[in-house]
């Protein structure tokens, strides 16, 4: 499909991956990318890389397909992260409040999931942002940083476990580990916390290993599990030396930044199957 569009629609939440998905569409010949933008949220550098832009609040679902009907997108892609408690938090607007009253779970999959479905009410498919993002996709043998211990490979395997547990109970995706011990579960605050808040269990030593997954029949339409620089500066300031992602599951952002750092901070970032 991805060939045939021409206008593009990227609902952009925040960190890098918004700005790289807008790189690679165009280079792989998108012609128009028109873009929803949300306050304190977006980076404001993807004004110069979209054709149009329109800045809104979370949850302002109606002004999201009022503009998308405007720019006459058929189409549209998710990119970087937008926390489902901002849908709480920003004032949603009446579309978003009844949304919020029919989905019973509130987690990313059900949320965001109940928005698709209101957006193809609307004559807008939301679909995946694979077919541009697939060469930062991390394929299994992956390594950034120094050779693995054995028993950071130990806890790899038993972090793994642990999260596959906790993203089938739709709790989060990942976990922070030292010992074969658990140090933090990620919940609604989301990764970054998850992740001081396990360096700071962990103590000193600097030996907790962190492991993040893909739920169980994950939706990689409007949340692709993906690791960047921000990410790994987290984990190293937690006393965090090892981060471990799912094989072909989990994108890799900015790689060359993540291997400077690797280096310079004896770091590693590995994938696992």
């Amino acid at each position: 499909m991805a060939e045939f569009i021409h206008t593009l629609g990227l609902i952009a939440g925040n960190r890098s991956l918004p700005l790289l998905l807008a790189g690679q569409a165009r280079a792989m010949g998108v012609e128009r990318i028109v873009a929803v933008a949300f306050e304190n949220e977006t980076d404001p550098g993807l004004s110069s890389l979209v054709d149009e832009i329109k800045w809104l609040r979370v949850g302002q679902l109606s002004a999201l397909i009022e503009a998308f009907h405007s720019w006459h997108a058929r189409h549209c892609v998710m990119a970087g992260q937008i926390a489902p408690s901002n849908l709480f938090d920003l004032r949603p607007d009446l579309r978003t409040m009844k949304l919020l009253f029919r989905v019973k779970e509130k987690n990313a999959q059900s949320l965001f999931g109940a928005m698709a479905d209101e957006l193809k009410k609307e004559g807008i498919e939301l679909i995946s942002a694979i077919p541009w993002l697939g060469p930062m996709m991390a394929s299994a043998g992956f390594r950034i940083g120094a050779e693995l211990s054995a028993s950071q490979t130990t806890d790899i395997e038993f972090g793994a476990c642990i999260a596959k547990e906790v993203s089938r109970l739709e709790i989060g995706q990942t976990v922070v580990v030292k010992g074969g011990a658990v140090m933090a579960v990620e919940g609604f605050e989301g990764t970054d916390a998850c992740l001081r808040r396990g360096g700071e269990l962990a103590g000193k030593g600097r030996e907790a290993v962190a492991v993040k997954v893909a739920r169980i029949g994950h939706d990689m339409r409007f949340d692709i599990p993906c690791v960047g620089p921000t990410t790994i500066e987290v984990c190293l300031a937690s006393g965090i030396q090892v981060l471990a992602i799912e094989a072909g599951r989990t994108l890799v952002l900015e790689q060359d930044k993540i291997r400077s750092l690797a280096v310079r901070r004896k770091f590693t970032l590995a994938t696992f199957a």
